[in-house]
């Protein structure tokens, strides 16, 4: 991921292809973080109908987000192929919004890998995808976020 040009607010990026692809794939597990995982309260009385509020918000949400980058992956005017490559034109806004959903992923591949203290030592069949996301989302944000320091 490189950057080409900054300018009022816009971010032109180059992807090369495999960077598109990971990062498409990245982005088609989102969301990932389960409904119910953030607790509004302890106490059962008023818990159970404001959790039901809350995964109800979250779930729209998480739809609305969805669909928005559905709609920002297929826009020919700021996803192009150039040459072997690509050029992916963002705004500061949606670059916030993708670290947004890029740390969705990233924790929510960790809520299923039993949210370790510790790196994982063995992987497994089971546990492999799921830090493969989370590491493969956290490297994302990160270059997203080196991108904005220019």
């Amino acid at each position: 991921m490189k950057l080409i040009l900054a300018s009022k607010g816009h971010y032109h990026i180059q992807l090369a292809a495999k960077e598109k692809d990971l990062l498409l794939l990245i982005l088609r597990l989102y969301p990932r973080i389960p409904l119910g995982y953030q607790q509004l309260s302890k106490t059962p009385a008023q818990a159970k109908a404001n959790q039901g509020l809350l995964d109800d918000a979250l779930s729209e949400t998480q739809s609305e987000n969805r669909k928005a980058l559905e709609a920002l992956l297929h826009d020919p005017k700021r996803v192009k192929q150039e040459g072997a490559g690509w050029r992916l034109i963002l705004s500061s806004a949606d670059i916030e919004w993708l670290l947004q959903v890029l740390n969705d992923v990233r924790i929510g591949s960790w809520i299923e890998l039993g949210s370790p203290d510790q790196p994982q030592e063995a992987l497994s069949a089971k546990t492999a995808p799921a830090v493969w996301a989370m590491e493969m989302a956290g490297a994302f944000q990160m270059s997203f976020l080196e991108l904005l320091q220019v």
